[in-house]
Parts: C-alpha cells; sequence; structure tokens
C-alpha cells in the first residue's frame, strides 16, 4: 500500500510544473496606454497585455486604476478579465 501512495505522490508531482502555467494571475496597476488597433493595453509598470478581439475598451484610458487578470501564453500577457478600481 505505501509503495501504491508513493507512486501516485511521484506522478502527481511530475504534473505539478504544467498547473503552474495554466494558472491565472492578477496585477493592480494604472493604464499608461490604450491601444484599440493593436487590441493591448498597457499599465503603468510597462507591461503590455493583449486583449481579446471582442474586448469593450470603453471607459478605459490612461489614468484608470484597473485590476488584470491574465494568463501567459508563449510569453505574452493575454487578458482573462479585467475590473477598474473605483
Amino acid at each position: 500500500m505505501r509503495l501504491m501512495i508513493a507512486a501516485l505522490m511521484a506522478t502527481a508531482s511530475l504534473f505539478a510544473p504544467f498547473n503552474a502555467f495554466s494558472q491565472s494571475v492578477d496585477v493592480e496597476s494604472t493604464i499608461s496606454k490604450v491601444d484599440v488597433k493593436g487590441l493591448t493595453i498597457t499599465l503603468a509598470d510597462g507591461k503590455n497585455y493583449k486583449v481579446p478581439e471582442e474586448f469593450n475598451f470603453e471607459g478605459l484610458q490612461a489614468g484608470v486604476k484597473v485590476i488584470v487578470f491574465y494568463t501567459e501564453v508563449d510569453g505574452k500577457r493575454v487578458v482573462d478579465d479585467l475590473e477598474v478600481v473605483q
């Protein structure tokens, strides 16, 4: 039984790194630039965040404080959700 549990634990630990790559991360910052044609938002930290084509840019402009929930895909930050901080 111990050998079986050890084998299961070892197998689970092999797949743990894959889970880390798919997790969403959030950052709170201020928008410094909005590029509607390029579908990107740049935050005060200088990092760019790619948004989907159907993204609604209404109310987003430089100076607006936001929380961006994103996933890193192929080295690019892709926005999953965005919340304006009041």
